[in-house]
């Protein structure tokens, strides 16, 4: 049997996309959540920061086909609170070594924020399974092509700047998987109680990431189009 953490990470490098939800409306959360099900993701993350963060997340625990997270944490206390919930990986906007030494030390995956590839390379020596790009740059598909030349061993997870019309350009570049934030949970559409609309935007998003990924498994070439000689 896998370890938990290993179980997790096979579940990022087999699924390749999250769904990130950060809302201040209590009331969009869970059916939010559950469109982004519907629509096909099987990693769900939730921020600290979003109403009753924690409890969702052992809810969504109850589900023995999902893999799930909480984002923005800040601290050891954070995690904490987030593995007592339930949550299988953490992700956070910044690097902190101790949260990093914490999910170690209980089987849980890390997932810190990183820009630089210094940063990133720090990360990665502190021990982090997935190093998250954010905030994405404008040339965001570009700098991680030039980032995975002399680094091609770590694996970039980028959230800001995501969207379903660039995925494939992310994945083209080499991310190791993708996470979809506002570009999934449009403001406006939580706020009018459209999640249908959310749910169709999650199957053409989840439907685009796994077309990507059957090509790459099938062995068949992904032409990179912008790639220099």
């Amino acid at each position: 049997m896998p370890s938990p953490r290993a179980a997790v990470l096979a579940s990022f490098a087999k699924h390749r996309c999250s769904a990130i939800l950060r809302t201040k409306d209590p009331h969009a959360v869970e059916p939010a959540l559950q469109a982004a099900v519907r629509g096909g993701f099987r990693i769900v993350e939730v921020t600290m920061n979003t109403p009753d963060c924690l409890a969702h997340i052992a809810e969504l625990r109850q589900r023995a086909d999902l893999t799930v997270g909480v984002g923005t944490v800040l601290s050891v206390d954070d995690a904490k609170l987030a593995m007592a919930a339930g949550a299988q990986f953490l992700v956070s906007p910044v690097t902190d070594a101790q949260v990093i030494t914490f999910c170690r030390q209980h089987e849980l995956v890390s997932v810190p924020g990183t820009w630089t590839p210094t940063e990133m390379m720090n990360a990665h020596r502190a021990g982090a399974d997935i190093v998250k790009l954010f905030p994405g740059p404008a040339n965001g598909p570009d700098f991680l092509r030039a980032l995975r030349g002399p680094l091609p061993f770590l694996k970039v997870f980028p959230t800001s700047g995501v969207t379903e019309e660039n995925c494939e350009d992310w994945l083209r570049a080499g991310a190791f998987g993708l996470g979809f934030v506002n570009a999934l949970f449009d403001p406006e559409d939580l706020a009018a109680g459209r999640f249908d609309v959310v749910e169709a935007r999650a199957k053409r998003m989840v439907d685009k990431v796994r077309a990507f990924a059957h090509v790459r498994e099938a062995g068949a070439p992904v032409l990179d189009i912008t790639a220099t000689a």
